[in-house]
Order: structure tokens, then sequence, then C-alpha cells
């Protein structure tokens, strides 16, 4: 096994506020690796470390062999990045801010042209490739900011919400070819999203980050095998004392106005249930999802989380 990314107790703390708690991660080359969270749970800062964007109060990481305090230069070389925030140069036009970063990063002058065709057809620019980015809506610049990311073919691409405000036709067209260049090139992507179907579909393993810590860490299915295969919420006349005995259910959680349960197998079990709460008046079946494995593990939900003192928002 090669790693990619090795970080050993990596912490950050502004102040009294401690953002990135002792974090000990291992990446291997050609992984694609999520991290999910709420706003505030310690991602971006977490990001920013491994990309030298912020020091470490404690603890190391080493980037694509290189050490992120000592060696940040050849981490830098190493890596590309689609931040949250814009940093395009408005002045410039879209092919020429691609160009740019092309020159930037030593990419063969044969090959400038190609790769600039190419990534702005990715992201739907195409045709709008000359005029300046100033005059570019939201969407376009943050598709233009993915294809200034990806056309140097970096070893470690980090995406920090890379398909925030993209419409469903801009966005499957950039998990394609994330996943073109992760089959040719072998490029280990770390990924944060708030999008489930995002992590759910591009990711090889998933960490749940929350208050700076990872709560849990796995496959996928890893996960949702851990909280149970679907999820069953019964509304009405029903409570969890209705259910005793029945082995198939992984979990039982009283909600107002009914109960939500983790069950194995829910279309052949969920006449069984129905049997044991007949006043029932509302049942509502469904896979498992990492949203469901986050509220599990981390006892709130992904879309709702409130920023606290020490959020990633507050301490950038």
């Amino acid at each position: 096994m090669t790693l990619a990314i090795q970080a050993r107790g990596l912490t950050r703390r502004f102040g009294a506020v401690l953002a990135v708690d002792s974090i000990d991660l291992e990446i291997e080359e050609g992984e694609t690796f999520a991290l999910l969270g709420p706003n505030g749970a310690g991602k971006t800062t977490f990001i920013s470390m491994l990309c030298t964007l912020t020091r470490p109060s404690g603890g190391t990481a080493v980037v694509g062999g290189f050490d992120v305090a000592r060696e940040s230069l050849k981490v830098r070389r190493t890596i590309g990045i689609v931040f949250q925030e814009p940093s395009l140069d408005d002045l410039l036009t879209g092919a020429e801010n691609l160009r740019l970063h092309c020159l930037l990063y030593g990419v063969p002058p044969r090959e400038i042209e190609g790769r600039v065709e190419r990534m702005l057809r990715t992201v739907g620019l195409k045709g709008r490739e000359g005029e300046r980015v100033r005059g570019y809506s939201g969407g376009m610049k943050r598709r233009l900011e993915i294809a200034r990311g990806l056309i140097h073919r970096p070893r470690i691409l980090f995406l920090d919400e890379p398909t925030l405000g993209l419409d469903p036709v801009s966005r499957r067209a950039v998990w394609d070819h994330i996943r073109e260049m992760k089959a040719a090139e072998k490029t280990t992507i770390i990924l944060t999203t708030h999008y489930m179907e995002e992590a759910d579909g591009l990711s090889d393993r998933v960490a749940l980050i929350d208050r700076g810590r990872i709560r849990e860490m796995g496959s996928p299915e890893e996960l949702k095998r851990r909280v149970g295969g679907d999820i069953v919420r019964l509304r009405g006349r029903v409570a969890p004392r209705d259910f005793a005995g029945l082995d198939f259910i992984r979990e039982m959680t009283h909600e107002d106005g009914g109960v939500r349960l983790a069950v194995d197998d829910a279309p052949r079990r969920l006449k069984a249930l129905l049997d044991r709460c007949p006043a029932a008046s509302e049942v509502e079946v469904r896979r498992t999802t990492l949203e469901d494995v986050f509220l599990k593990f981390a006892g709130r939900p992904l879309k709702n989380g409130e920023d606290a003192p020490g959020t990633d928002e507050e301490v950038r």
C-alpha cells in the first residue's frame, strides 16, 4: 500500500478554540476519500492544513511524500485545489485563466490548448471562453474554478464543495470527468461535500467529521450497513414497545408522533411490523443514506448543524 496522505495527531487551535482535534488518517494513492459533516465541523480547516494554507498547531501530515510544515512548496507542486471561495482573475477571460494556470504548473506548451478545450467542454463553458470572467454568473465562475483545478492533472486533488451551486447537468458532467481522471491518471481525490449522492457515488471511503474529530469511517456501504439496511418510520398510535422481540430491528428511536426503525430487509419485514401496530396512520420505507449514518454517529443531522465558536467560518 502506497500512501498519498498520512496525518498523525493533526491539530489546529485558534486561541482557546480547538478547530481540529488530533486527527489520524491515512489515504491511499488513487483513492477517492470524502469528508462529510455539518457547517463548522472542521472540514475546511483540516483540508487547509493538508494544502499548506493553514499551519498545524500540533501533529504532522505528509502529502505526496512531503511534510506540510517543512516542505510546503513541494506539497503545492503535487496538488490541485478547488476552493469554496472564488480565486479567479476576473480581468482575464475564461480561457486565459486556464492557460495561465497551465503555465504556472508547467504543462507542456503543445498540450495546453487541447487541455483548455477539453475542460471548457467538460464544465459547459465552450463558447464563453473569450469573455472576461467579471461578466460570468456565479455558476459559470464555479465551473471555471473546477476546470482550473483539474487542468494540470495533479497527483492529489482537493475538492472543497466542488459542485456547490451547479445545476444537475453541470454537476453530472463534473462527476463523470472526475471518474475518468481517476481511472486514467490514478489521481487521489479528497472531497468535502454536502451532497450525499456525490459522496456515495464517487467515494471509496467516507469519514464523518464533527466538532473537529472523525466520528466514523469506512466505505459508503459499510457505513450504511452499520446503521441497518432500511429505515422505516411509523406514525400514529405506535411506540417502541410494540416491536419488542423482533430480531431484525437494528435500532428503535422514538420520534414526535411515532417511531423510527433501522430494519434488515424492510420490504420482507413490513407485514410483521404492521401486524404489531395496526393503529399506525402513516408508514414510510426507504434505503439508509449517509445522512442517516451521520445522524446515528454524530447525533445531529448533516444539513442542520449550527455553527459554534471555532467553526470553519469563524476561524478561516
